[in-house]
C-alpha cells in the first residue's frame, strides 16, 4: 500500500504537466473503485481513502481535500435517497445536526485556504491516527447499546430525551459542528464521529445513528464543495470521476466481499489508517 501509492505521486507529478488523458481518468476511476470498495468493506468514510489518493497523484492538499468533497457529495446522496426511499430516514434529524454543520463547513473551508500544506498535511495525519481509536470507542458504544437492546428496553426508553445526558439542542448543535468543520477542513464526511456521539449525546441506536450520519454528510459535503468551489479548489472532472467510481465499488464490496468478523474488519482497519498516516506524514515533512 506505501509503495502504491509513492508510485502514484511520482507518476502524479508527470500527469500534472498535461492535459488529462484518458489514462488518467482511467487511474482515477480506478483509484475511485478502490476507494469505494475500502468504504463499503471496511466501513469508513470515502475521504479518508480519497484525500491520500488524490496527494499522491501530485494534487496540492487543498485540491485533494475540495475534490473529494465532491466525490463524496454524489455517494452520499445515493446512500442517503436510497434511504429515504426505504423509509429509513429521519429529515427532522439530518435538518437538527446538519443546520450547524452547514455553517461550520465555511469555517473549515476558510482555514483549509489559510493552512499551509505542511500544517494541514500534518492534522490530517493526526485525524488519520485519532480515527484508529475512535473506532475501538464506536465498537465500545455500539456494544454497550446493543447489550441494553437485548435486555428488551423499549425504543421509547433508549431514545427518550429525559436520559441525553446533554440538552438536546446543544448536542446536535455540537455534532453537526464537528462534521462540518471536519468536512471543510480535510475533505471527509466526518461519519466516524458524528456516529459515536448521536448514541453518546443523543442516545440513538447505531442504526438510526449511521442512516442520520449519511444523510448529514450530505449537507456537509454539499456546503463544504459550494465554499471550496467559489474558491477554484474544486477539480470537477476528476471528482466526479472519483464518485462514480466510489459508487460502484461500494455495490462490489457490500454485495461480493466475505464479511469477516468485527474484530478482523477493526485490526484492517486500523493498519490501514496507520499506513495512509505514515504516508501523509511523510508528505507533510517533504512539503515547503
Amino acid at each position: 500500500m506505501y509503495n502504491f501509492l509513492n508510485n502514484c505521486h511520482n507518476y502524479g507529478y508527470l500527469l500534472q504537466k498535461n492535459k488529462m488523458t484518458t489514462f488518467q481518468l482511467i487511474i482515477l476511476a480506478g483509484g475511485g473503485l478502490i476507494a469505494g470498495i475500502l468504504a463499503g468493506f471496511l466501513g469508513i468514510g470515502g475521504g479518508t481513502v480519497l484525500v491520500p489518493l488524490l496527494l499522491a497523484l501530485g494534487y496540492t492538499p487543498v485540491q485533494a481535500v475540495a475534490t473529494s468533497s465532491l466525490s463524496i457529495v454524489i455517494t452520499a446522496i445515493s446512500g442517503s435517497f436510497q434511504n429515504w426511499r426505504m423509509g429509513y430516514l429521519s429529515l427532522n434529524k439530518v435538518i437538527g445536526i446538519g443546520f450547524p454543520s452547514v455553517l461550520t463547513a465555511q469555517i473549515g473551508v476558510f482555514w483549509a485556504g489559510i493552512f499551509t500544506p505542511k500544517l494541514l498535511l500534518f492534522l490530517f495525519g493526526c485525524l488519520l491516527l485519532l480515527n484508529v481509536y475512535l473506532v475501538e470507542v464506536r465498537k465500545q458504544i455500539t456494544a454497550n447499546k446493543k447489550q441494553l437492546e437485548e435486555q428488551q428496553i423499549s425504543e421509547s426508553t433508549i431514545n427518550s430525551e429525559d436520559n441525553i445526558p446533554f440538552n438536546p439542542v446543544f448536542a446536535r448543535i455540537l455534532t453537526g459542528s464537528s462534521a462540518g468543520i471536519l468536512a471543510g477542513l480535510f475533505g471527509v464526511g466526518g461519519g466516524i464521529i458524528m456516529v459515536p456521539l448521536q448514541i453518546l449525546l443523543l442516545k440513538e441506536t447505531i442504526k438510526v445513528a449511521i442512516q442520520t450520519s449519511l444523510g448529514v454528510i450530505m449537507i456537509t459535503a454539499i456546503s463544504a464543495c459550494i465554499g471550496h468551489a467559489t474558491q477554484g479548489n474544486v477539480l470537477w472532472i476528476p471528482g466526479i470521476v472519483l464518485g462514480l467510481g466510489g459508487l460502484l465499488g461500494a455495490q462490489i464490496s457490500t454485495r461480493f466481499l466475505p464479511k469477516l468478523s468485527d474484530q478482523t474488519v477493526t485490526l484492517m482497519f486500523r493498519i490501514f489508517l496507520i499506513i495512509i498516516s505514515v504516508y501523509i506524514f511523510k508528505q507533510a515533512w517533504l512539503s515547503s
